[in-house]
């Protein structure tokens, strides 16, 4: 069996696959045109992020039995290319949902305290309190536009912080909400009640600049807005317009529509806190991709058993 990785993945995942005895070829950074040649007698890819698995390279691929996806999103990968194939895609949605939460609260604390600001501030030598009255989070609503892994366990930690937590998801129902202390509402409902509002949502075509200008324009005036889910459930531009007219108070960003980022308008804006697409970014959250990946990808060569196949 040979398996290439073409992203980095860490130590303890690639063990579990050289422990049955499998070739890797573990590399990252490769062109294109050279995953093509590598790809020729592999049975399994595995990528994160970086790699684009196009129809092109899945094609030089005769032999590929499974691309396994080390994180959540499959947007770099050609889904329907591969099912045409037969080739499984699988992912790993649950294991870094804790370290994408808390950097959602960490986003939310630093808006509500105007931490970054504040740090840079000092960081000049500048001693100023009064430009960094904040606002204590405790009695604010806090909307999730989503209500999977990643919401909730936003929720659970907002709750701790006395926030009042409501929620829009077509796929929850409004008893299973409320069994979390989580009341059920309408998306307009959501925008226009909400104090801060944080992303959980996947991007397709219902979803893409759902934030648009019309939209943005029915949220509570002063909202602080939250994403570290997609970059293009966002309308950029509009955004920048409505934080700059004061409607949105604030935004705290990890995604962009453009990654790198080409325009940094946004984020160079003084009511937004920028960071760049860190939000799985945890020694923890990368450990346990990494080996449920690798496992994941072991079971279905070895047995056959399919998990976490997003076009199973």
């Amino acid at each position: 069996m040979r398996i290439v990785v073409a992203d980095d993945l860490p130590a303890s995942a690639l063990d579990v696959l050289r422990a049955e005895g499998w070739t890797l070829d573990a590399q990252s950074g490769r062109s294109a045109d050279q995953l093509k040649l590598d790809l020729a007698n592999a049975d399994a890819l595995v990528v994160r992020s970086a790699t684009k698995v196009t129809a092109d390279i899945i094609a030089a691929a005769p032999r590929l039995r499974a691309i396994a996806r080390a994180g959540t999103g499959v947007d770099n990968v050609d889904v329907p290319a591969a099912t045409a194939r037969n080739i499984v895609v699988m992912n790993a949605p649950g294991a870094n949902s804790i370290s994408v939460a808390e950097l959602a609260l960490a986003q939310l604390l630093a808006l509500a305290r105007k931490l970054p600001a504040a740090d840079a501030s000092m960081k000049q030598g500048v001693w100023d309190k009064k430009s960094f009255m904040g606002q204590e989070v405790r009695g604010k609503v806090l909307g999730l536009a989503g209500l999977g892994r990643i919401g909730r366990a936003v929720a659970r930690r907002a709750q701790a912080f006395e926030m009042t937590v409501i929620a829009h998801d077509p796929a929850v129902s409004a008893s299973d909400a409320a069994a979390l202390g989580i009341e059920l509402v309408s998306f307009d409902d959501l925008c226009a009640r909400a104090d801060y509002l944080s992303l959980h949502m996947p991007s397709n075509d219902k979803t893409r600049r759902i934030f648009n200008a019309a939209q943005l324009a029915k949220c509570r005036k002063g909202l602080r807005l939250i994403n570290t889910a997609r970059g293009d459930l966002i309308d950029e531009p509009a955004l920048v317009e409505a934080i700059q007219r004061g409607h949105i108070a604030g935004a705290a960003l990890d995604v962009y529509d453009s990654e790198p980022t080409k325009d940094q308008t946004l984020q160079k804006l003084p009511q937004v806190v920028a960071s760049p697409h860190i939000a799985a970014s945890t020694t923890e959250g990368q450990e346990l991709v990494g080996i449920e990946t690798a496992e994941a990808l072991r079971d279905f060569l070895k047995t056959g058993e399919i998990r976490n196949a997003v076009n199973r």
